[in-house]
């Protein structure tokens, strides 16, 4: 059982929903990035997502995408990627987000054996089907850590069956036909989309894709197992006069969106 796994035990036990906290490695500088995290957790969100840095993304927005770029120009690589995993889940269970190609180029195995050293709990990879992962689902096993999968509302019931049984940790369920961002109000596809997956399995579901705000927070709450914020978090980076400011804005909002959480049941 991962500290993920563990996470979800008590949030369903406090009968709310479990706030995860987006940020890419390397971003907004190196030691930045680190500092996000000591934000997040002092914040409330009770785990972290670390993305690696990508240059060719197909799931992230514009926020997401620009913040990569700024991440990849401060030399971000695997090494950056998992010094700021083993800093976040020192404290909250945490996992990476990646596409494939850097897992692949690093090493199916080898990947997992890092993520696993570092404290990690899983790794959610966008891009990658069930069929074309055979590897990796057993680098996973081997390395005791979660596989996380995505689906979206185009995603067939049959297909929702076949990637849930997958899955480790929780369903990661996009909650619009689009890229990342944060949106005024999240689709009202989501809620559906959540019921969909719980007919398929009894793994928590994590809504992502945009949420911003406490009362968004509190709506996919009421219906979702887990809230994933990312480019919300990024924006409070991007549009602060410094660092400093920036780090107040993301804990704040954090602390903003943790409430939210606790709020909609």
């Amino acid at each position: 059982m991962t500290a993920l796994d563990e996470l979800f035990v008590k949030v369903r036990a406090e009968n709310r929903a479990a706030l995860i906290a987006y940020i890419p490695a390397g971003f907004p500088s190196q030691s930045g990035c680190h500092k996000v995290i000591e934000a997040f957790i002092a914040g409330g969100v009770d785990a972290i997502e670390i993305g690696f840095p990508y240059s060719d993304p197909v799931m992230d927005g514009p926020t997401i995408q620009d913040a990569a770029v700024t991440a990849l120009a401060n030399g971000t690589g695997a090494t950056e990627v998992f010094q700021a995993l083993a800093t976040a889940s020192a404290h909250v269970p945490a996992v990476v987000m990646t596409y494939w190609n850097p897992i692949e180029r690093y090493g199916v195995d080898k990947f997992a054996a890092a993520i696993s050293a570092n404290g990690g709990s899983g790794v959610i990879t966008p891009d990658l089907t069930i069929e074309e992962s055979q590897g990796w689902a057993s680098a996973t096993v081997s390395s005791s850590i979660n596989p996380i999968y995505v689906v979206a509302p185009s995603t067939s019931d049959s297909r929702l069956s076949q990637v849930t049984s997958k899955c480790g940790g929780f369903v990661y369920a996009a909650s619009l036909m689009g890229v990342t961002g944060a949106r005024t109000t999240v689709s009202s596809g989501a809620a559906d989309l959540v019921e969909r997956v719980r007919k398929t399995t009894t793994l928590p579901v994590a809504v992502g894709l945009g949420v911003s705000t406490r009362e968004q927070a509190k709506g996919v709450a009421a219906y979702a197992d887990g809230v994933i914020v990312g480019s919300a978090f990024i924006k409070a980076m991007q549009d602060a006069p410094d660092e400093a400011s920036g780090l107040a804005a993301v804990k704040e909002l954090a602390i903003e969106l943790a409430k939210g959480v606790r709020e909609g049941r």
